[in-house]
């Protein structure tokens, strides 16, 4: 009897599987709980909200806590231990020994790493041949789930929205649930949230109901009409706009669509029928210009293509074309025309005179790109006559609605000649604006006339210097100098 018992408390301290004990620190019931403890401090780190979800263990069936775990391994470890064979000698301990203990590759230092996502661990007990296997319980990934609560309320829908959470909508069913689910996000003063919501109740409501609510919600109704917009849903922005009696907003997202069409007669179609859509009388004069405009542009360019493909024109020999007219702004129309078309009668509808009185041009407008196009070809006849006019006794005089300051400006950059530069110099009314587009460009005929007229002998001396010396006007100067000491002197 005391032989068995010797026997027996040799076999439990020489083999690695060792007896329950509460005071044993190094048992593995306590690393156990360790473990349990390790896992349980990963909540602060994952997200709080997910203390109710599921677990599975390999198998897919669904297990308990980690202390019924440990419950139910202590138990069949007990029950497997009573069941042994009274008559286990020594040399047992070393066949138990012997068996290879299957271990989980899955530890907590890989939970740390990221390697396994929300692990929680269970002890199965003893097998048929005494060896004890751990298995993992491996928590659903957070990509396999959107959200399982029910129980929140809009507000806090949208406050988790506003943190950048992933949240369901769909909980969200009776029509007043997702009104006050609407009206938090527009409360919340954020856009990607509102328009999330409007997207989730675009998809589940009926557009007109949809449209009625809105109707009084004119934050929202903003922002579901912009996202249609940028989103090109054109059919439900047309039915919201009529069903907001909207009238001119239709026209106008229809008129629109000519953005898309890239062949010129399908959009010469398509803005013909834009003439009647209920546009303001402003609107409809810019829809039947654009019309008129681009019908003038298919003419031109098909004879202007024509002109330079066989060579008949010198202007286009010496400037080829770099680009089609075809939907050109009005403006570039006018200034090619100027450029290719400037001598034809007003006949045709590529004279620039024809342009102007269709499209009521205003004068400005006219001369300005007039002059740029004619002083780019260096024109110089054209420019000038472009400034002169005749009065009813046929004196003539020069004239120009942009100022003579402006087009000074424009000649200068086109590289005019100083002799035609200091012409228009001269016509600057205003003496100081005179004087520094004068000392700018150096045109010292005109600053030495100017300081002359009046009669600054000081500024006189001093632009003696900006000179040349020798020059025509360094003697110009002094003629003028020494005729003013003689008058003097008289």
């Amino acid at each position: 009897m005391s032989r068995a018992r010797a026997d027996e408390e040799e076999y439990w301290h020489s083999s690695k599987f060792r007896a329950f004990t509460f005071d044993d620190e190094d048992d593995e019931l306590s690393q156990l709980k360790e473990s349990k403890r390790a896992v349980n401090s990963l909540r602060d780190i994952v997200d709080d909200d997910d203390d109710d979800l599921e677990r599975f263990s390999w198998s897919g069936e669904p297990v308990g806590s980690i202390s019924w775990s440990i419950k139910e391994t202590a138990s069949s470890s007990t029950s497997s231990l009573e069941g042994r064979d009274s008559s286990l000698q020594k040399g047992s301990s070393s066949y138990v020994a012997a068996l290879p203990k299957q271990v989980s590759s899955y530890s907590l230092s890989n939970l740390f790493k990221g390697e396994v996502p929300r692990l929680c661990f269970s002890v199965l007990a003893l097998s048929d041949t005494g060896v004890k296997s751990y298995t993992p319980e491996l928590r659903r990934p957070k990509a396999e789930y959107k959200d399982y609560s029910n129980d929140w309320s809009p507000k806090d829908t949208v406050r988790r929205m506003q943190r950048g959470k992933v949240c369901s909508l769909e909980r969200f069913r009776s029509l007043q649930d997702k009104l006050v689910l609407l009206d938090e996000a527009v409360a919340g003063h954020d856009g990607n949230v509102i328009t999330a919501v409007l997207i989730f109740l675009k998809r589940t409501l009926r557009r007109e109901i949809l449209f009625r609510e809105l109707e009084v919600r004119q934050v929202a109704l903003c922002h579901l009409i912009h996202f249609l917009k940028e989103t090109g849903e054109q059919k439900m922005l047309l039915d919201l706009l009529r069903f907001l009696d909207r009238t001119e907003e239709v026209a106008l997202s229809q008129y629109r669509e000519h953005l898309n069409i890239q062949d010129v007669e399908k959009k010469r179609e398509f803005l013909k029928g834009c003439i009647g859509l209920p546009f303001s009388a402003e609107d409809t004069s810019h829809i039947q210009d654009h019309y008129t405009l681009l019908e003038r542009q298919i003419i031109i360019e098909a004879n202007d293509r024509h002109l330079e493909t066989a060579g008949q024109a010198e202007v286009f020999r010496k400037y080829p074309r770099k680009a089609s007219i075809l939907n050109m702004p009005l403006v570039t129309t006018l200034f090619y025309s100027c450029f290719y078309h400037y001598t034809e009668a007003e006949g045709t509808f590529s004279s620039p005179i024809n342009l102007k009185k269709t499209f009521k041009i205003p004068d400005k407008q006219y001369v300005l790109t007039a002059l740029a196009a004619r002083a780019k070809l260096r024109a110089w006849d054209d420019v000038d006559a472009l400034f002169t006019t005749k009065n009813w006794l046929g004196y003539t005089k020069k004239k120009a609605p942009i100022g003579f300051h402006r087009v000074v400006e424009v000649l200068q950059r086109n590289n005019a000649p100083v002799q035609v530069l200091q012409e228009y110099v001269r016509l600057v009314e205003d003496v100081e604006t005179r004087l520094n587009l004068a000392t700018k460009y150096k045109c010292h005929d005109v600053a030495i006339e100017t300081y002359r007229d009046l009669k600054d002998r000081i500024q006189l001396t001093a632009y003696k210097c900006k000179v040349e010396r020798g020059s025509a006007d360094e003697e110009k100067i002094n003629s003028i100098l020494n005729n003013a000491v003689r008058n003097t002197r008289v």
